[in-house]
């Protein structure tokens, strides 16, 4: 990659890290530091010592068994399965062309395993396009290798896409050394790559799918490139033999040099075969790209393995892009797309305005394009974003189903409407299942406004908020479903009606629209309303087969402006199973008020955990939530006459359900 289009991660971060703390350790026995996404040089360190907030550490020397943050980098939720609905529009294309992203979610040695306290963060939500994202980073002064944090991998999986950690060998401009690159490349004495070996390693610990190797450090020489191709074929082949995947930057030539090719062709060809994709650098054209698309079909593989890089970094969607190039819309799509930096919705925004729903209006502008409904993409508009060429996905396929539609981040927290921490917060792992097409409208009259709001939820840190003037009953698309229907199969709704009057229906359908944009089939059943928040039970009587799409029809019986909002919506047989509680809650480090908590797991099925303080008067206070078994508490202190902090950790179910506590204390 040109180092004059990146921002390459330097190591100045404000982030405050201890020494590494022992795997297990007895309270008191060790400092308790906070945990942060693991990075490591491949062998060697720098010379000197590490900035402020930045451990130096070497890949060579990592074993799961001593790696004190495993529990707390490890992700809980497996990769789901996906289906193609019919498309959102006519040139939203299926099997073909494919989106993958290249995100930086902070610094690399700061990017924190269990979400911090603040809203300003890129909650990527739009997964639905998606088919793969590299947690970008690394750098000369931190480490040259990151693995994704917890959160970001459960909310990719959770929606079907694969996570990839990053190999960056950065240019020497800006301080790679090649003994890093050689030491990455060296084998044992039976000829095999052992950090071949490691990473695949790390990335099964850690559950991650993968890693995208970019070598940009120059100097090589054809015995290097050598090497090289050889490590990224053994890296494949192991990691394929554990469910993992390899991307290649076109950055290394097969001579050991570095030298942007924007094309696959002789000079990148062996790593292109060697690993299952190519990024395909930014200087390519038009004729290039149907040039090495023809020449992945001439070995046998598929020119959507290709990702053309389109850099976004600076410029998000006034980047000037070659569309038809990739993505034509009258044509077969020439390669698939790849995104240099798309947290441009959060970062284009004044440092006062990063407000959770300024970023969602800019991520949803990015992904959906200008017309903001995926449904009547803007022909004018000279952004082809993702949802105008690509098919949407969905992973909602079993029972039971829920959603609060958390993104992820909030200036709150809520349960059951009430306000139960002021503290702005974000944690991907905490992001529900979100609707793919957003937002997806149909009506004759006034389109309103649909968008992820923040003011106010029934739990979490968001709800869908529709406001306007609809003058003809409006049908807002939510999920696409393969929900099998059966006997006492029941679709609960919460919702509120904050202006105006509305009358609330739920949209189901058991089939597939007929064309691609059209409005599903949709049976429209009644919602009863009333004030304040409402959970309202809906028998799907009958209805038989499977529900393909969820969504709600809402009609203004007397005209004027109306503000109704949308916390919750679950669809089950009736059961609300309530998970075990979790058992062998311990301190395992501890360092005043700052505290390293773990426990086991109790058995049923866990959306995620939450963690609680019980004050002495008997109240609770909230100190967050997280999908890993482990927590990090930062600054308790005591309270009049405690002698002990009382921590309890509870399992929340897939519905939402909450099991009996597990209690650890803490002496002061």
């Amino acid at each position: 990659m040109n180092p004059t289009r990146r921002t390459v991660l330097l190591a100045a971060t404000a982030a405050a890290l201890l020494p590494p703390a022992p795997a297990v350790a007895a309270p008191r026995a060790a400092a308790a530091q906070q945990p942060y996404a693991s990075y490591w040089y491949s062998d060697s360190l720098p010379e000197g010592s590490p900035g402020p907030g930045v451990t130096w550490r070497s890949l060579t020397a990592w074993r799961p068994e001593t790696d004190p943050d495993l529990a707390f980098n490890a992700s809980s939720v497996p990769l789901a399965p996906r289906f193609t609905p019919v498309p959102a529009n006519p040139t939203a294309r299926a099997g073909q062309a494919r989106v993958q992203a290249l995100v930086s979610f902070g610094p690399t040695s700061s990017n924190p395993s269990q979400g911090s306290a603040t809203a300003d963060y890129y909650a990527l939500t739009h997964w639905a396009y998606l088919d793969e994202l590299v947690f970008w980073g690394g750098s000369a002064g931190e480490g040259l290798i990151l693995a994704p944090n917890a959160p970001v991998v459960d909310a990719a999986h959770r929606h079907g896409v694969p996570v990839l950690g990053t190999v960056f060998l950065p240019p020497a401009a800006y301080g790679g050394q090649l003994r890093w690159t050689r030491e990455l490349v060296r084998r044992d004495a039976a000829g095999r790559f052992p950090l071949a070996e490691r990473l695949v390693a790390v990335a099964a610990a850690y559950g991650f799918d993968g890693w995208f190797v970019n070598a940009e450090t120059g100097g090589g020489d054809s015995a290097l490139g050598a090497d090289m191709v050889g490590f990224v074929r053994e890296l494949r082949a192991l990691a394929a033999a554990r469910g993992q995947r390899v991307t290649w930057y076109d950055a290394m030539t097969v001579d050991g040099t570095v030298s942007w090719q924007g094309a696959l062709n002789s000079r990148n060809r062996p790593f292109f075969e060697a690993a299952d994709d190519l990024f395909v650098d930014f200087r390519w054209s038009a004729a290039s790209l149907a040039a090495s698309g023809a020449a992945a079909e001439e070995l046998g593989r598929s020119r959507y393995e290709l990702w053309a890089g389109v850099d976004v970094e600076a410029n998000g969607w006034n980047s000037a892009v070659d569309w038809d190039a990739i993505v034509p819309r009258d044509r077969a799509q020439v390669t698939s797309v790849g995104f240099y930096r798309p947290e441009w919705t959060r970062n284009h925004l004044p440092a006062d305005g990063r407000d959770p729903a300024a970023f969602h209006a800019a991520d949803d502008r990015f992904w959906t394009g200008r017309s903001l409904d995926p449904t009547r993409p803007d022909p004018a508009d000279p952004w082809r974003a993702p949802a105008v060429s690509v098919a949407d996905r969905s992973t909602v396929t079993s029972l039971p189903f829920a959603t609060v539609f958390n993104t992820g981040h909030g200036l709150r927290w809520y349960d059951k409407g009430r306000v139960v921490s002021d503290a702005p917060w974000n944690h991907l792992g905490l992001q529900d299942r979100l609707p793919s097409r957003r937002w997806a409208v149909h009506t004759t009259g006034r389109r309103p406004s649909v968008a992820f709001d923040f003011a106010d939820a029934w739990h979490g840190g968001s709800s869908v908020l529709v406001a306007g003037e609809p003058d003809a009953p409006v049908v807002v698309e939510l999920y696409a479903t393969r929900l099998p229907v059966a006997a006492g199969t029941v679709v609960e709704l919460t919702h509120r009606v904050d202006a105006g009057e509305v009358d609330v229906e739920l949209a189901v359908a058991t089939a597939e629209p007929a064309t691609p944009g059209a409005t599903p089939p949709y049976t429209c059943l009644p919602v009863a309303a009333g004030s304040g928040w409402r959970t309202v039970t809906v028998p799907l009587t009958g209805l038989s087969g499977t529900v393909r799409a969820l969504g709600v029809r809402l009609t203004a019986p007397h005209g004027g402006a109306v503000r109704w909002r949308l916390g919750g919506l679950a669809v089950h047989t009736g059961r609300a199973p309530v998970p075990a509680a979790p058992t062998g809650a311990r301190i395992t480090a501890a360092s005043g008020g700052d505290l390293r908590l773990a426990w086991n797991p109790g058995g049923g099925a866990v959306r995620h955990y939450t963690v609680h303080r019980l004050l002495p008067d008997g109240t609770r206070r909230r100190l967050g939530a997280t999908g890993q078994r482990a927590w990090f508490a930062a600054g308790l202190r005591p309270e009049q006459g405690e002698r002990a902090a009382r921590l309890e950790v509870r399992a929340v179910g897939e519905l939402y359900t909450t099991s009996a506590p597990a209690t650890v204390t803490h002496p002061w």
